[in-house]
């Protein structure tokens, strides 16, 4: 089998509330366009040739997914989530080394539903001959400042300026995030041993002493997180139906 085609397994952790919505329910299971935000997610990860699976993990007890399509699909699995993202995440790596699934996994966000498939197939080509994988990401465009807190009694949470952060070599780290399985299950599993406080799949991998490959992908690979991101999300997701 040629590098560019080997099956992948995809894992969308998606037991978060989102409590930055401000919505009666969590965000994945808010509407756009009449399919959820996990919808239009799941479905864009089953559309590419190469993922043969999507593992998505649900909060036990969760009562929004088994009323969505994609809860009957066969080729979407669930298993049960976990209180921090890496511990979904590694529910559904448990799974894959269970059942033998695939040597290589990639890790999406259930709220970045506009990623583009041109994104995956680069992510996909340049990770699965790097020595330890990669992540979609974005150079950082604007100036970046680092803030301190303000001790002022009257204007409690606020920050001002402390410095100015050089931008050269940052980056904004996205999803898909590719690795092999074992690797990532391995690392996460340490990580979480150790009490390692890990915000991305990378992160753990980075922990291990590893330097994960930097993939350029497009800034509309946003994750909803605000209210307004609804409607910013609409528009790609309506602009991405136009060129297909």
């Amino acid at each position: 089998m040629q590098p560019n085609s080997q099956s992948i397994i995809a894992i969308v952790p998606a037991a978060g509330v989102g409590s930055r919505m401000q919505a009666d329910r969590p965000k994945q299971y808010l509407t756009i366009q009449s399919q959820t935000i996990l919808e239009h997610t799941v479905y864009k990860l089953l559309s590419h040739s190469q993922v043969s699976k999507v593992i998505v993990a649900i909060s036990d007890g969760d009562p929004y997914f088994p009323k969505l399509g994609i809860s009957q699909n066969p080729d979407v699995i669930r298993v049960e989530g976990g209180s921090e993202r890496a511990d979904s995440v590694l529910s559904a790596l448990n799974y894959v080394q269970q059942h033998e699934l695939g040597e290589w996994v990639m890790v999406h966000d259930a709220a970045r539903p506009c990623v583009q498939l041109s994104d995956v197939d680069k992510l996909i080509s340049e990770s699965i001959v790097h020595p330890v994988g990669g992540i979609l990401a974005s150079p950082v465009r604007d100036t970046m400042k680092r803030g301190i807190s303000q001790r002022s009694p009257s204007n409690q949470g606020a920050q001002s300026i402390d410095t100015t952060v050089d931008r050269v070599n940052l980056w904004h780290a996205l999803t898909p995030q590719m690795f092999r399985s074992q690797a990532l299950h391995n690392a996460l599993a340490e990580a979480l041993e150790h009490q390692v406080a890990i915000t991305d799949e990378a992160s753990a991998m980075e922990w291990k002493g590893h330097s994960p490959l930097l993939v350029t992908g497009r800034s509309d690979n946003f994750k909803i997180t605000q209210p307004e991101d609804l409607a910013l999300a609409e528009f790609y997701l309506s602009q991405n139906k136009e060129e297909q």
